[in-house]
């Protein structure tokens, strides 16, 4: 996919940041849309289908915590990356980032080089077309092209990340997969996330899949169980 067939959506309240970071996009070639607060972020991304969603925390009429949780909802926007960029720094947020769906946070202040650099990090987990195949384990079905799950006759829509660490796990039930290559494989390792990061996204699945679905081997990593 060609950096001008690449859509961004930018959100943020703060007229100054959404000028500076769309200059530094706008002049790598991307398609920049912007956002002024979260509601408008949820009609926006309906509209244009970004592949990419920069988004702050804190704004008026609704904040990115809870836009991000409602994107994440939206079928058609289930391969859509999300990512924070926010002067909030603390642990808490950033785990409440990642809890709301989001697939990485980016702290303020941070240089335009370097800004540039993350996008396309997570611009290359972004896959143009994925593999036309099904895996099938008992009443579970992971349909990879589709991003749809199907438990029993119930039909899910799981947030990206969720998606992909299920798929990888799924792949080879009974093998167990480190904490440092599903990081490597998941998020990159161009990416800097915490390691507390796997364990929340492992907990959301056992929650939607089936807690006895998923089996931690402590000091190595997770396995899935059929």
């Amino acid at each position: 996919m060609k950096k001008k067939d690449i859509t961004i959506l930018l959100v943020d309240d703060e007229p100054d940041i959404l000028e500076i970071v769309r200059y530094n996009l706008t002049s790598e070639g991307y398609h920049i849309e912007t956002a002024e607060n979260g509601l408008e972020a949820i009609e926006k991304a309906k509209s244009v289908k970004p592949q990419l969603i920069i988004m702050d925390v804190m704004m008026p009429k609704m904040d990115g915590m809870e836009a991000c949780e409602k994107i994440r909802n939206i079928p058609e926007l289930s391969e859509t990356v999300i990512t924070f960029l926010t002067a909030r720094g603390e642990d808490y947020s950033q785990m409440a980032g990642f809890e709301a769906g989001a697939d990485d946070y980016i702290t303020k202040p941070i240089k335009p080089k370097v800004l540039v650099s993350k996008v396309k990090a997570l611009l290359r987990r972004f896959k143009e077309e994925e593999e036309d195949e099904k895996i099938k384990l008992g009443n579970l079905t992971i349909n990879r092209e589709e991003y749809k799950i199907l438990l029993g006759k119930k039909e899910m829509v799981l947030p990206r990340k969720e998606f992909e660490l299920l798929a990888l796990l799924a792949s080879k039930p009974g093998k167990v997969f480190k904490r440092e290559d599903i990081l490597d494989t998941i998020w990159g390792n161009d990416v800097i996330v915490g390691g507390r990061t796997i364990d929340v996204h492992i907990r959301k699945l056992r929650e939607k899949i089936g807690d006895d679905k998923f089996k931690t081997v402590k000091g190595v990593g997770y396995k899935f169980v059929v």
